[in-house]
């Protein structure tokens, strides 16, 4: 069964509001709600009010002084919070009639990421996790045409990303506490599952070790049969860090290709939202593909743990 949402009653474009305001939220979430031209940005919440204050009033949007405000004046919310202040606000806006445009992960533990999903199915509303690699050019076309293709024997996927490096300076995001806990294997972990699994199939089993700093090494067996391995840190050197996914099989090598726009990969997310909540069919990047992520993630986190 699916349900259809009417977003525009009144003959007004669906208000999304936005919680959260760093670094990612500044530079991302909010330009990008601002400039989508099928939806309003209805305003701004944050822990930190004089922040909140200052991104609403650069933006001309109304600052909120509690979510649940800004749930009863939005029809969808965005996140740019961390992944365990993150499920229990969603929780909230979801039970509030609210769809969900949800940072990754949508959290750091099982059965958080699932009481989210959950709620998401029993109030109705749509949720989408954004996944950079699945909403930006061309890495989304290069994913879904590699998905329809058969063959494929095996992938490597690698995200050195220099948020901590030993060589210079550290990137603004350094001062997340959650980053600084959790590391490569959280943070850009499901952007390279995000494009493994909906090509090779969902893992059916997966190894993990550990390497210097927070670097991860994931081994990972696909329900095609197909295997493949990715490495993930925030630690990586300026001068070795970069994204990669090479594909190998009976049609060749693929290899990911480059993209920007990080912005409007964003702005589509959001039109994939919007379009779930009006159509009731689920994206691939669902709440439940979140739910997904948290569940391998934690297996591979536990892995480590015993070694």
């Amino acid at each position: 069964m699916t349900i259809s949402y009417d977003l525009n009653s009144g003959g007004r474009p669906p208000r999304v509001g936005l919680l959260g305001t760093g670094p990612w939220a500044a530079r991302t979430h909010a330009p990008a709600l601002a400039a989508h031209p099928g939806s309003e940005f209805a305003g701004v919440w944050g822990r930190r009010p004089e922040a909140a204050a200052e991104l609403a009033r650069t933006h001309d949007v109304k600052v909120y002084d509690s979510p649940d405000a800004l749930f009863a004046d939005c029809d969808a919310v965005a996140f740019a919070l961390p992944p365990d202040v993150q499920a229990p606000l969603a929780v909230r806006a979801a039970a509030a009639g609210c769809h969900l445009l949800l940072d990754k992960p949508v959290a750091t533990g099982v059965a958080a990421a699932r009481e989210l999903h959950e709620a998401t199915v029993r109030h109705g509303v749509a949720g989408v996790v954004f996944l950079t690699l699945r909403f930006a050019e061309p890495t989304a076309g290069w994913v879904a045409e590699q998905a329809a293709l058969d063959g494929w024997f095996t992938a490597r996927a690698h995200w050195f990303g220099a948020v901590f490096p030993p060589d210079g300076t550290r990137s603004p995001y350094a001062a997340s506490p959650w980053r600084q806990e959790k590391g490569g294997l959280w943070d850009v972990g499901p952007h390279a599952l995000s494009v493994l699994i909906p090509v090779l199939g969902d893992v059916t089993s997966l190894s993990a070790t550990r390497g210097p700093a927070d670097l991860v090494h994931l081994a990972l067996r696909h329900a095609s049969g197909a295997s493949s391995t990715a490495a993930l840190t925030l630690s990586a050197p300026r001068e070795a860090s970069g994204v990669g996914v090479e594909l190998r099989g009976t049609r060749g090598i693929a290899t990911l290709p480059d993209w920007n726009d990080v912005p409007g990969a964003y702005g589509r997310a959001l039109d994939a939202l919007l379009e779930s909540a009006r159509t009731g069919v689920p994206h691939p990047c669902d709440t439940g593909f979140g739910l997904r992520l948290t569940e391998l993630l934690a297996e591979a986190e536990g892995r480590l743990a015993a070694t």
